[in-house]
């Protein structure tokens, strides 16, 4: 199984800047498309940004040009830059890691969640 562990949330003012890093670790034999999603009060939870092992990137359409996604597979690390910061950014950020087991099953993780609040 995979363990992900979230860091980086926090407190911001609108227009500011945060990373949040998402390391994945456990037993398995390959992670595959990595990704960040958010849930906000009373809303469904959405995808943010996606990044395939070879780096392939997409992003929801209000975060384009201010949210960056990235990864490092030595690490198995996945990171999301968020520029620009909005009151609407507000939300519970969740990591979400596809990857092929060491049975070669594929299976999915989630982390804790870690809340990003940006103050207006």
């Amino acid at each position: 199984q995979v363990q992900l562990v979230e860091s980086g949330g926090g407190l911001v003012q609108a227009g500011g800047s945060l990373r949040l890093s998402c390391a994945a670790s456990g037993n398995f034999f390959r992670i595959n498309p990595m990704g960040w999603y958010r849930q906000a009060p009373g809303k469904q939870r959405e995808l943010v940004a996606i990044i395939s092992r070879g780096g392939d990137t997409n992003y929801l359409d209000s975060v384009k040009g201010r949210f960056i996604i990235s990864r490092d597979n030595a690490k198995n690390t996945v990171y999301l830059r968020m520029n620009s910061l909005k009151p609407e950014d507000t939300a519970v950020y969740y990591c979400n890691a596809n990857y092929i087991t060491r049975s070669m099953y594929t299976d999915a993780a989630w982390g804790q969640g870690t809340q990003v609040t940006v103050s207006s």
